[in-house]
């Protein structure tokens, strides 16, 4: 990395700022924190409509690089977007910011990330009106990270409802705001603002903070403070509130049939606590709320919704982003040109990772340019975009350091705060005849068996590998055979075979449905007469089709930092103790309607 210096870093935005007909007491004025919003106004005032238009985009880009990516992330450039680099799509559209994604190849590593960083940042300043980009990415923790290690991993929201502390919360939304920020990320879209009393919600589930409104409320606040405190904008979403679906945004459109009153109790308190705690942005979701529209239109196109309730009821002022416009709840109504339009007319002000940007930048484009979006309306949203870049410091400090880097990111004390964070949020929900904690004297020999999910960040993984791996650090001997989330057959007999002997199994789940070949796989094993150790590596509703199970653990993730956590608890390693409570109700198998773990629920030794 080249290192900057202040003096860099000064004229490269007095440069823009003159370029774009600015004077250099205007350029530093900007770069005050936070610069007045007269100041800011002069800035936009010398913006060209282009300029306007692409300040409201945030996009996607292939590659480590900002101009050297490999290859295969040029031409996965060409293909999705028209340019080759980040600096040929900020150069060519004017961009407000960029999201980083590990499947496009941004985050190798801290250092390259930085790098990556830096150079949009360049690109960004020598455009006419030097305005430095607001780099984010979704880093939610648990199952939704797009940083992995050698950054400190922590648990998922879900983790800390059953943890309940919301120091915990504060503390790893300080930590881990803290080393976006050293790499050049200062928005950051978590946390999940979601109230999840769907238990068969296919795309909040675990990265909610559970389903009591009021828990979920004061951890979300707690975690915004967390963010605020390391200088990163952190990001509420998905509003009205995405934890009652049952059908995933991505790929349709999700009702909700909450009234104005249950949507009252339900979604709106942790939004509000968001709020009154000075939340930075918050995301839109691609739901229909009747009750709230009755036009249906998802709730990302709904003025009702974001300007009548957000902007209104609510009193939010911040900047509001969408969630990505290439899912498909938001595509199936309007076209892809219409999309971003109508988003703005609803009261948006960041519209994020269009499908394709050149049809959206453009439809926006055209609408301003037919009237029917007026430039005074893109001034609004490009101010509090302006504003937050302003608070952020990025204007004053756009560049980051490798120094920074080193000191901040995975540092021993951040390691070991989430290590501690973990243990508290492990839950012990099933102990039969007092199993747990295993004894190294008594059930030294362990299988371990169960599903391996794709690692959701950079890890130790596979999951089995790392629960085998803890348990050996512990003393035990531990054997691994991954049999998968759907094992066949034969690999249920061959676990089977390889228990015989051994003094106890653990098995990682993941989702089980009633009559599931991973509920097969548990029952197979029981019969065996070996002890049964059950560990739920996502949804903790597991417990509830694994009645074979002579212990379970919930660890609502299956990321290295949690699994670990899990197994130092349930082998009573040290002072672990199984400390967490259900964040959320865990219904019988056979009768939904009733209750079978109540929220609060969990077992001690």
């Amino acid at each position: 990395m080249v290192p900057l210096s202040r003096r860099t870093v000064l004229a490269a935005a007095t440069i823009g700022a003159t370029a774009a007909g600015l004077s250099a007491t205007t350029a530093r004025a900007a770069g005050a924190a936070p610069a007045s919003d007269k100041a800011l106004k002069k800035i936009i005032s010398g913006m060209s409509l282009e300029e306007k238009v692409g300040q409201l985009f945030v996009m996607r880009v292939y590659g480590h690089s900002a101009t050297a990516p490999d290859q295969a992330d040029i031409d996965a450039n060409l293909q999705e977007i028209g340019v080759r680099t980040a600096a040929e799509l900020i150069d060519t559209y004017k961009l407000g910011g960029i999201i980083y994604f590990a499947w496009a190849h941004n985050v190798r590593d801290p250092h390259q990330i930085a790098d990556l960083s830096n150079g949009i940042q360049r690109v960004g300043l020598q455009q006419p009106s030097g305005i430095p980009l607001l780099i984010s990415t979704d880093q939610e923790h648990g199952i939704v990270a797009r940083v992995g290690k050698p950054a400190t991993l922590f648990p998922g929201a879900m983790a800390f409802g059953a943890g309940r502390s919301r120091e915990d919360a504060r503390r790893a939304g300080q930590i881990a705001g803290a080393e976006l920020r050293a790499i050049g990320i200062r928005q950051d879209y978590a946390p999940d603002a979601d109230v999840n009393v769907n238990p068969a919600n296919p795309v909040i589930g675990v990265r909610s903070f559970g389903a009591d409104p009021e828990a979920v409320a004061g951890l979300v606040a707690a975690q915004v403070k967390g963010y605020q405190s390391a200088h990163i904008a952190s990001t509420a979403k998905h509003f009205p509130g995405h934890g009652d679906t049952a059908t995933d945004s991505h790929t349709g459109i999700p009702y909700i049939s909450h009234t104005r009153e249950q949507w009252e109790q339900l979604d709106a308190p942790p939004f509000k606590a968001a709020i009154a705690a000075g939340i930075d942005s918050i995301m839109t979701a691609h739901i229909v709320v009747p009750a709230l529209d009755p036009s249906e239109d998802p709730a990302t196109l709904s003025r009702p919704i974001l300007t009548g309730i957000l902007r209104e009821q609510l009193g939010y002022d911040g900047v509001v982003v969408t969630d990505s416009l290439g899912m498909q709840g938001v595509r199936d109504k309007y076209g892809d040109d219409r999309v971003p339009v109508l988003a703005l007319k609803a009261g948006v002000d960041q519209l994020l990772n269009p499908p394709t940007l050149s049809v959206a930048w453009n439809g926006v484009l055209d609408a301003v340019r037919s009237g029917e979006l007026t430039e005074a309306r893109l001034d609004e949203s490009i101010l509090r975009v302006l504003r937050l870049k302003s608070k952020l410091g990025l204007f004053k400090e756009p560049y980051i350091s490798d120094g920074g880097v080193d000191r901040t990111v995975g540092t021993p004390a951040h390691l070991a705060a989430a290590d501690r964070i973990a243990e508290r949020t492990t839950t012990l929900l099933v102990n039969k005849e007092g199993l747990l904690p295993l004894s190294r004297r008594t059930h030294k020999n362990v299988l371990v068996l169960g599903a391996n999910p794709a690692s959701p960040s950079l890890s130790d993984g596979p999951p089995t590998t790392v629960i085998g791996a803890a348990l050996t650090e512990l003393g035990f001997t531990a054997t691994v055979l991954a049999t998968g989330t759907a094992p066949t057959q034969a690999t249920i007999a061959q676990a089977v075979a390889a228990a015989k002997g051994k003094d106890a199994v653990v098995i990682g789940t993941y989702n089980v449905a009633a009559g599931s070949a991973q509920q097969s796989l548990v029952n197979a094993v029981a019969g065996t007469g070996v002890p049964v150790v059950t560990l739920s590596m996502r949804n903790p509703y597991d417990v509830a089709q694994l009645a074979a199970a002579d212990a379970h653990v919930a660890a609502y993730s299956w990321i290295d930092v949690e699994l670990r956590a899990a197994v130092r608890v349930l082998a009573g390693a040290g002072k672990a103790e199984p400390r967490g409570k259900l964040p959320v109700p865990v219904q019988k198998a056979d009768d939904p309607a009733q209750v079978l773990y109540p929220i609060g629920y969990g077992l001690t030794y």
